[in-house]
């Protein structure tokens, strides 16, 4: 598709203005099917909401990730499919599932292994036809469960369980190091942070992961598949700030419509103080495809201080949680 920017007028423009309003993101005193400063202000904001590189600019991935907002549960069919499908019906389907005891993994709003597994034991468990499909009567179903039980959800059992058995010290810990390498000053400066971090913790008894090597720069997404991988018990990220996604210096956390890392939370908080950075919510692919507690420390400053300073961030959180 064309991109739609500032200045671009027409029906797409329209489309476009009627699915952010339909999201809750109005375009303010801009002319309907007119792509004024309303509408650029209300795509960034959509964009930043839903971990897309914030431009300001309507391009394909904005796009998909409009259309897919757009649903809800039991609006389409949902099963597992290269590429892998992705939307709000999907969350709130691994909400529901995850609510109910069938773990689905993070609500993340894609429809992968973890999703269809959870879909198939319950369809088993209700005596359903077993074809890992979500339609209007799994849909059905679910409600019809929910209205009967209020229970957290496996997603916020297992962060629960991951905060009250953390041990004392880092020693035996799968811990998965990320340096972010979308530009040539980006990924010099993050992997210096990465590696220092990286090689205190392991001195330390961590067992460590690097997500690539000094002179490789693989996608984000294939760096958190990585993660997954490597089955991580907790993943650490290093980044500069900018505009796909850590617009500004912060540590990140996941957090979407539908879910909150509480353990990514509670570990961002206690690696900004180290650091003296704000901790925020974000949905970047870092945050919500990795199935272990995640943060992305998005520094101005990266390199081996902030590494030094991110470790013992890290050090802290898990003296404090044992005492």
């Amino acid at each position: 598709m064309r991109l739609y920017r500032l200045g671009d007028q027409g029906e797409p423009v329209r489309d476009i203005q009627d699915r952010l309003a339909a999201l809750g993101y109005g375009r303010n005193r801009d002319d309907t099917g007119t792509f004024g400063p309303g509408t650029e202000s209300a795509v960034r904001t959509f964009q930043a909401a839903r971990g897309v590189g914030v431009d300001g600019i309507v391009g394909p991935d904005t796009w998909r990730a409009m259309v897919a907002a757009g649903y809800g549960l039991g609006d389409r069919l949902l099963y597992r499919r290269v590429p892998m499908m992705r939307g709000d019906d999907v969350a709130d389907l691994q909400r529901r599932l995850n609510s109910l005891g069938f773990d689905s993994g993070k609500v993340d709003g894609i429809f992968g292994p973890d999703t269809l597994a959870a879909l198939l034991d319950f369809q088993s468990n209700r005596r359903m036809p077993e074809d890992g499909i979500a339609g209007r009567e799994v849909a059905d179903e679910l409600a019809l469960m929910a209205m009967a039980t209020q229970k957290p959800g496996r997603d916020v059992v297992r962060e629960r369980e991951w905060i009250k058995e953390l041990p004392h010290h880092v020693a035996g810990q799968r811990i998965y190091v990320d340096a972010f390498c979308r530009a040539e000053d980006e990924a010099a400066a993050a992997w210096e942070a990465a590696l220092t971090f990286g090689n205190i913790i392991q001195d330390l008894g961590a067992h460590v992961g690097m997500s690539r090597s000094a002179d490789t720069t693989p996608p984000e997404r294939v760096r958190a598949l990585r993660a997954n991988r490597f089955g991580a018990d907790l993943v650490i990220s290093f980044s500069l700030p900018d505009d796909e996604g850590t617009g500004d210096p912060a540590i990140y956390y996941f957090t979407s419509r539908h879910s909150t890392s509480h353990a990514g939370e509670l570990l961002a908080k206690a690696v900004g103080e180290e650091l003296q950075l704000p901790h925020r919510g974000r949905a970047t692919p870092m945050l919500k495809n990795t199935r272990s507690p995640a943060i992305v420390i998005a520094s101005e400053k990266l390199g081996a201080q902030v590494g030094g300073q991110a470790a013992q961030g890290l050090i802290n959180l898990f003296a404090d949680l044992s005492d």
